[in-house]
Protein backbone atom coordinates (compact mmCIF):
# COMPACT_ATOMS: atom_id res chain seq x y z
CA UNK A 1 0.00 0.00 0.00
CA UNK A 2 1.28 3.48 -0.85
CA UNK A 3 1.96 5.94 1.98
CA UNK A 4 0.12 9.27 2.14
CA UNK A 5 3.27 11.00 0.91
CA UNK A 6 3.57 8.60 -2.02
CA UNK A 7 -0.11 9.11 -2.88
CA UNK A 8 0.31 12.89 -2.80
CA UNK A 9 3.45 12.59 -4.91
CA UNK A 10 1.70 10.45 -7.46
CA UNK A 11 -1.26 12.85 -7.61
CA UNK A 12 1.21 15.65 -8.28
CA UNK A 13 2.79 13.69 -11.11
CA UNK A 14 -0.63 12.78 -12.50
CA UNK A 15 -1.57 16.47 -12.65
CA UNK A 16 1.72 17.16 -14.37
CA UNK A 17 1.00 14.27 -16.73
CA UNK A 18 -2.34 15.79 -17.77
CA UNK A 19 -0.62 19.05 -18.64
CA UNK A 20 2.19 17.16 -20.36
CA UNK A 21 -0.31 15.14 -22.39
CA UNK A 22 -2.05 18.27 -23.60
CA UNK A 23 1.29 19.72 -24.62
CA UNK A 24 2.22 16.46 -26.35
CA UNK A 25 -0.97 16.56 -28.43
CA UNK A 26 -0.07 20.05 -29.60
CA UNK A 27 3.50 19.10 -30.36
CA UNK A 28 2.43 15.95 -32.18
CA UNK A 29 0.80 18.02 -34.89
CA UNK A 30 3.95 20.08 -35.37
CA UNK A 31 6.48 17.25 -35.26
CA UNK A 32 6.45 13.67 -36.56
CA UNK A 33 9.31 12.60 -34.29
CA UNK A 34 8.35 11.05 -30.93
CA UNK A 35 10.68 10.62 -27.98
CA UNK A 36 13.38 8.07 -28.86
CA UNK A 37 13.22 4.51 -27.59
CA UNK A 38 15.97 1.94 -27.10
CA UNK A 39 14.48 -1.53 -27.62
CA UNK A 40 16.49 -4.13 -25.71
CA UNK A 41 14.64 -7.29 -26.73
CA UNK A 42 14.06 -8.04 -30.40
CA UNK A 43 14.35 -11.27 -32.40
CA UNK A 44 15.21 -11.53 -36.07
CA UNK A 45 15.13 -15.21 -36.93
CA UNK A 46 14.77 -17.40 -40.02
CA UNK A 47 10.99 -16.95 -40.37
CA UNK A 48 11.33 -13.19 -39.90
CA UNK A 49 14.08 -12.89 -42.51
CA UNK A 50 11.87 -14.69 -45.02
CA UNK A 51 9.24 -11.96 -44.66
CA UNK A 52 11.23 -8.87 -43.75
CA UNK A 53 14.52 -7.75 -45.25
CA UNK A 54 16.98 -5.75 -43.12
CA UNK A 55 15.72 -2.64 -44.91
CA UNK A 56 12.14 -3.53 -43.88
CA UNK A 57 13.18 -3.93 -40.24
CA UNK A 58 14.89 -0.54 -40.18
CA UNK A 59 11.76 1.06 -41.67
CA UNK A 60 9.70 -0.44 -38.84
CA UNK A 61 12.13 0.94 -36.27
CA UNK A 62 12.18 4.32 -37.97
CA UNK A 63 8.45 4.84 -37.98
CA UNK A 64 8.33 3.94 -34.27
CA UNK A 65 11.27 6.24 -33.41
CA UNK A 66 13.38 3.39 -32.09
CA UNK A 67 16.90 4.70 -32.48
CA UNK A 68 18.78 1.69 -31.12
CA UNK A 69 17.81 -1.98 -30.80
CA UNK A 70 19.42 -5.05 -29.26
CA UNK A 71 18.60 -8.04 -31.47
CA UNK A 72 19.04 -11.79 -31.18
CA UNK A 73 17.96 -14.56 -33.55
CA UNK A 74 17.88 -18.20 -34.55
CA UNK A 75 20.18 -18.80 -36.29
CA UNK A 76 22.44 -15.89 -35.42
CA UNK A 77 23.47 -15.36 -39.06
CA UNK A 78 20.33 -13.30 -39.66
CA UNK A 79 21.30 -10.94 -36.86
CA UNK A 80 24.71 -10.55 -38.49
CA UNK A 81 23.00 -9.57 -41.75
CA UNK A 82 20.82 -7.02 -39.96
CA UNK A 83 23.79 -5.58 -38.08
CA UNK A 84 25.83 -5.32 -41.27
CA UNK A 85 22.98 -3.39 -42.90
CA UNK A 86 22.67 -0.90 -40.00
CA UNK A 87 25.70 -1.21 -37.71
CA UNK A 88 24.96 2.06 -35.92
CA UNK A 89 21.41 1.01 -35.11
CA UNK A 90 21.60 -2.70 -34.31
CA UNK A 91 23.27 -4.13 -31.21
CA UNK A 92 23.81 -7.84 -32.00
CA UNK A 93 23.23 -10.38 -29.22
CA UNK A 94 24.68 -13.84 -29.72
CA UNK A 95 21.99 -16.49 -29.59
CA UNK A 96 23.02 -20.12 -30.02
CA UNK A 97 19.75 -21.76 -31.03
CA UNK A 98 19.38 -23.11 -34.56
CA UNK A 99 15.80 -24.33 -34.01
CA UNK A 100 13.00 -23.72 -31.52
CA UNK A 101 13.59 -27.10 -29.90
CA UNK A 102 17.08 -25.95 -28.87
CA UNK A 103 15.47 -23.81 -26.15
CA UNK A 104 15.05 -26.91 -24.01
CA UNK A 105 18.01 -28.97 -25.24
CA UNK A 106 20.98 -26.60 -25.13
CA UNK A 107 21.65 -27.12 -21.42
CA UNK A 108 22.83 -30.68 -22.14
CA UNK A 109 24.85 -29.87 -25.25
CA UNK A 110 28.50 -29.79 -24.26
CA UNK A 111 29.53 -28.31 -27.61
CA UNK A 112 27.71 -25.01 -26.98
CA UNK A 113 30.39 -23.22 -24.90
CA UNK A 114 33.09 -23.85 -27.52
CA UNK A 115 30.74 -22.66 -30.27
CA UNK A 116 30.05 -19.48 -28.31
CA UNK A 117 33.76 -18.85 -27.71
CA UNK A 118 34.47 -19.31 -31.41
CA UNK A 119 31.64 -17.03 -32.48
CA UNK A 120 32.75 -14.29 -30.09
CA UNK A 121 36.01 -14.05 -32.02
CA UNK A 122 34.06 -12.24 -34.75
CA UNK A 123 34.26 -9.21 -32.50
CA UNK A 124 30.77 -7.91 -33.30
CA UNK A 125 28.71 -9.42 -30.49
CA UNK A 126 27.70 -7.05 -27.69
CA UNK A 127 25.78 -9.49 -25.52
CA UNK A 128 24.72 -13.14 -25.17
CA UNK A 129 21.14 -14.39 -25.27
CA UNK A 130 18.27 -14.74 -25.15
CA UNK A 131 18.76 -18.02 -23.32
CA UNK A 132 16.00 -20.02 -21.64
CA UNK A 133 16.62 -21.99 -18.45
CA UNK A 134 14.66 -22.82 -15.32
CA UNK A 135 15.38 -23.90 -11.77
CA UNK A 136 15.70 -27.65 -12.33
CA UNK A 137 18.56 -27.08 -14.78
CA UNK A 138 20.38 -24.28 -12.98
CA UNK A 139 23.33 -26.50 -12.04
CA UNK A 140 24.01 -27.51 -15.63
CA UNK A 141 27.78 -27.45 -16.37
CA UNK A 142 27.00 -26.01 -19.81
CA UNK A 143 25.07 -23.14 -18.21
CA UNK A 144 27.87 -22.50 -15.72
CA UNK A 145 30.34 -22.25 -18.57
CA UNK A 146 28.13 -19.79 -20.47
CA UNK A 147 28.01 -17.60 -17.35
CA UNK A 148 31.78 -17.72 -17.11
CA UNK A 149 32.19 -16.84 -20.80
CA UNK A 150 29.86 -13.85 -20.47
CA UNK A 151 31.77 -12.66 -17.42
CA UNK A 152 35.20 -13.12 -18.99
CA UNK A 153 34.16 -11.12 -22.07
CA UNK A 154 32.25 -8.57 -19.96
CA UNK A 155 29.08 -9.11 -22.00
CA UNK A 156 25.50 -8.67 -20.75
CA UNK A 157 23.50 -11.89 -20.52
CA UNK A 158 19.83 -11.76 -21.61
CA UNK A 159 18.08 -14.58 -19.81
CA UNK A 160 14.56 -16.00 -19.65
CA UNK A 161 14.54 -17.64 -16.24
CA UNK A 162 12.99 -18.00 -12.82
CA UNK A 163 14.41 -16.51 -9.60
CA UNK A 164 16.49 -19.53 -8.56
CA UNK A 165 18.44 -19.27 -11.82
CA UNK A 166 19.27 -15.62 -11.13
CA UNK A 167 20.67 -16.65 -7.75
CA UNK A 168 22.79 -19.33 -9.42
CA UNK A 169 24.22 -16.83 -11.91
CA UNK A 170 25.40 -14.51 -9.18
CA UNK A 171 26.92 -17.40 -7.24
CA UNK A 172 29.19 -17.92 -10.25
CA UNK A 173 29.71 -14.33 -11.43
CA UNK A 174 28.74 -11.75 -8.77
CA UNK A 175 29.27 -8.72 -11.02
CA UNK A 176 27.83 -10.01 -14.30
CA UNK A 177 25.43 -7.68 -16.10
CA UNK A 178 22.24 -9.73 -16.31
CA UNK A 179 19.07 -8.68 -18.14
CA UNK A 180 16.10 -10.58 -16.74
CA UNK A 181 13.71 -11.03 -19.66
CA UNK A 182 10.00 -10.33 -19.16
CA UNK A 183 10.55 -9.29 -15.51
CA UNK A 184 11.09 -12.97 -14.75
CA UNK A 185 8.84 -16.00 -14.67
CA UNK A 186 6.94 -14.53 -11.70
CA UNK A 187 6.63 -10.81 -12.49
CA UNK A 188 5.47 -9.54 -9.12
CA UNK A 189 6.71 -6.09 -8.05
CA UNK A 190 7.66 -7.17 -4.52
CA UNK A 191 9.72 -10.11 -5.78
CA UNK A 192 11.41 -7.98 -8.43
CA UNK A 193 12.26 -5.31 -5.86
CA UNK A 194 13.81 -7.98 -3.64
CA UNK A 195 16.08 -9.18 -6.44
CA UNK A 196 17.06 -5.68 -7.47
CA UNK A 197 18.19 -5.06 -3.90
CA UNK A 198 20.16 -8.32 -3.84
CA UNK A 199 22.03 -7.87 -7.12
CA UNK A 200 23.23 -4.44 -8.15
CA UNK A 201 24.15 -5.45 -11.71
CA UNK A 202 20.74 -6.98 -12.45
CA UNK A 203 18.42 -5.16 -14.86
CA UNK A 204 14.83 -6.06 -15.70
CA UNK A 205 13.46 -6.22 -19.25
CA UNK A 206 9.74 -5.40 -19.29
CA UNK A 207 8.89 -6.93 -22.66
CA UNK A 208 5.54 -8.73 -22.92
CA UNK A 209 4.39 -7.47 -19.51
CA UNK A 210 2.26 -4.49 -20.58
CA UNK A 211 -1.00 -6.02 -19.35
CA UNK A 212 0.44 -6.58 -15.90
CA UNK A 213 2.13 -3.19 -15.73
CA UNK A 214 -0.85 -1.24 -17.01
CA UNK A 215 -4.14 -3.17 -17.01
CA UNK A 216 -6.51 -1.52 -19.49
CA UNK A 217 -3.79 1.04 -20.15
CA UNK A 218 -3.66 2.49 -16.62
CA UNK A 219 -0.31 2.15 -14.87
CA UNK A 220 -0.69 -0.08 -11.81
CA UNK A 221 0.20 1.54 -8.49
CA UNK A 222 2.61 -1.20 -7.41
CA UNK A 223 4.50 -1.04 -10.70
CA UNK A 224 4.53 2.75 -10.56
CA UNK A 225 6.13 2.61 -7.14
CA UNK A 226 8.63 0.00 -8.33
CA UNK A 227 9.76 2.20 -11.23
CA UNK A 228 10.03 5.25 -8.97
CA UNK A 229 12.08 3.26 -6.45
CA UNK A 230 14.46 1.69 -9.01
CA UNK A 231 14.48 4.08 -12.00
CA UNK A 232 17.90 2.93 -13.23
CA UNK A 233 17.13 -0.77 -13.43
CA UNK A 234 14.40 -1.25 -16.06
CA UNK A 235 14.53 -1.69 -19.83
CA UNK A 236 11.94 -1.73 -22.61
CA UNK A 237 11.43 -4.21 -25.43
CA UNK A 238 8.76 -5.38 -27.85
CA UNK A 239 10.07 -8.98 -28.06
CA UNK A 240 9.41 -10.03 -31.66
CA UNK A 241 9.38 -13.71 -30.76
CA UNK A 242 7.32 -14.44 -33.90
CA UNK A 243 6.67 -12.85 -37.27
CA UNK A 244 3.19 -11.97 -36.05
CA UNK A 245 4.78 -9.76 -33.44
CA UNK A 246 6.60 -7.88 -36.21
CA UNK A 247 3.25 -7.43 -37.96
CA UNK A 248 1.77 -5.91 -34.80
CA UNK A 249 4.91 -3.97 -33.90
CA UNK A 250 3.37 -0.49 -34.18
CA UNK A 251 0.52 -1.38 -31.83
CA UNK A 252 2.92 -2.90 -29.29
CA UNK A 253 5.04 0.25 -29.25
CA UNK A 254 1.97 2.46 -28.90
CA UNK A 255 0.83 0.40 -25.91
CA UNK A 256 4.25 0.67 -24.31
CA UNK A 257 4.49 4.41 -24.90
CA UNK A 258 1.05 4.92 -23.35
CA UNK A 259 1.90 3.53 -19.93
CA UNK A 260 5.41 4.95 -20.11
CA UNK A 261 3.91 8.44 -20.51
CA UNK A 262 2.26 8.07 -17.09
CA UNK A 263 5.63 8.19 -15.32
CA UNK A 264 7.51 11.32 -14.27
CA UNK A 265 9.69 12.59 -17.09
CA UNK A 266 13.02 11.83 -15.40
CA UNK A 267 11.95 8.21 -14.83
CA UNK A 268 10.37 7.86 -18.27
CA UNK A 269 13.60 8.92 -20.00
CA UNK A 270 15.61 6.38 -18.06
CA UNK A 271 13.30 3.48 -18.92
CA UNK A 272 12.89 4.56 -22.52
CA UNK A 273 16.54 5.04 -23.38
CA UNK A 274 19.14 5.94 -20.78
CA UNK A 275 19.31 2.66 -18.84
CA UNK A 276 19.90 0.62 -21.98
CA UNK A 277 22.45 3.11 -23.26
CA UNK A 278 24.39 2.71 -20.02
CA UNK A 279 24.38 -1.10 -20.24
CA UNK A 280 25.56 -1.22 -23.85
CA UNK A 281 27.96 1.71 -23.61
CA UNK A 282 26.05 3.93 -26.01
CA UNK A 283 25.95 7.74 -25.88
CA UNK A 284 22.97 9.35 -24.23
CA UNK A 285 20.36 10.26 -26.86
CA UNK A 286 22.75 9.74 -29.76
CA UNK A 287 21.17 11.07 -32.95
CA UNK A 288 24.38 11.23 -34.97
CA UNK A 289 23.09 8.63 -37.46
CA UNK A 290 19.66 10.22 -38.04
Amino acid sequence: MLSSFQIQTRMKFQRQHILSTLLTVVLFHSSAIAAPLFDTHLHYSRADAEKYSPADIIKILDRNDITLAAVTGSPSSHVVDLHNYAPQRIIPLLGFYSRQIDKSRWINDGSIPDLVETELKRGIWQGIGEIHIFAKDRNSPVFRRIIQIAASHDLPLLIHADPAVIDSIYDVAPKLRVIWAHAGKYPYPELIADYLRRYQSLSVDLSMRDERIAPSGELDDAWYELFISFPDRFLLGVDTYSSTRWQNFDVAVKTMRHWLSQLPEEVRVKLAYENAAAIYGKPSNDFSFR
